[in-house]
């Protein structure tokens, strides 16, 4: 009866520590939830605040009685945010498309085909990612300059065509495959591109729509390359067309309008994130398992 008491005890004292570990652990995490979600609440708060009722704030609010949406108004009319937004969508499908073809072919052939020097190779191509962006930028620059394809479409696609750190993700993947099946679909008769469309792709695709969203977002958040390359407000995308608006459209001043173009160029990423956001944790984790 002695024993059975203290056994009691010991689980009720190990069930409160637990209890205790929880709460804190779960304190913490909200603590962390709101310093990371504090900024978005301080972008959208300031993008609705008149520009008087910002502008009078000597210490800054954390809320407003007289929201607006004037600011949003004024995002699309000052300057060709549309425009920005066209562009952008457009440099972002096509490099997405392109570079999905070129990573899930080079992928394959890592993962399938044998050839020789394959190892080195993909040592190599691995080794490319030991090499600064800066150099890369400048490289990139001077070709598209010589080219003539500055202010142009091609110029602002062709250097982002291809990933190493995603044909490495995506090789992974494929040779986590089991190999039988590909010797069973050669035993069969069918060619390589057909086992990739109709085997490969479809076991891939979480990791699939990881590759394309966060290249996609990569895209969308562009800004170092498209300010290099365009100087022509025609060309220009919606992250570089961040300080045409600074300048040229509201002013530095306006906070409140800057504010809501950030929300609206800021809304489709974490849209699409919130959607796919399982997808993407689960292609990452099974990009990086074998077996």
């Amino acid at each position: 009866m002695k024993d059975q008491n203290d056994y009691n005890s010991i689980e009720k004292k190990a069930a409160r520590r637990k209890v205790i570990r929880n709460v804190i652990i779960y304190v913490f995490l909200s603590l962390w939830g709101l310093m990371v979600l504090f900024p978005f609440y301080w972008m959208i708060l300031s993008s609705i605040k008149g520009y008087g009722a910002y502008n009078s704030e000597y210490i800054p609010k954390l809320f407003t009685l007289s929201p607006t949406l004037e600011n949003y108004s004024e995002a699309f009319t000052a300057v060709p945010l549309a425009d920005y937004f066209l562009n952008t969508l457009i440099f972002t499908l096509i490099t997405t498309l392109i570079m999905m073809v070129v990573i899930i072919l080079a992928a394959f052939a890592f993962s399938r085909m044998e050839f020789k020097g394959k190892n080195v190779v993909f040592a190599l191509f691995l080794s490319l990612m030991m090499i600064p962006n800066e150099l890369v930028i400048i490289t990139n620059y001077v070709t598209i300059t010589d080219l003539g394809l500055r202010n142009t479409f091609t110029g602002l696609i062709l250097p982002s065509v291809t990933s190493v750190f995603y044909i490495y993700l995506l090789k992974e993947n494929f040779e986590s495959i089991p190999e039988e099946l590909y010797k069973a679909a050669k035993v069969d008769g069918t060619s390589d591109l057909k086992y990739l469309i109709r085997v490969m792709l479809p076991i891939s695709q979480p990791t699939l729509v990881t590759i394309v969203i966060l290249k996609v977002i990569e895209c969308w958040n562009s800004y170092v390359w498209p300010r290099l390359v365009t100087d022509d407000p025609d060309y220009y995308l919606v992250s570089n067309g961040i300080q045409e608006i600074r300048e040229n459209g509201f002013g530095r001043e306006n906070i409140p309008a800057m504010m809501a173009a950030v929300v609206v160029i800021s809304v489709p990423l974490i849209i699409l994130f919130l959607i796919f956001r399982k997808k993407i944790m689960a292609g990452v984790s099974r990009g990086g398992t074998k077996g």
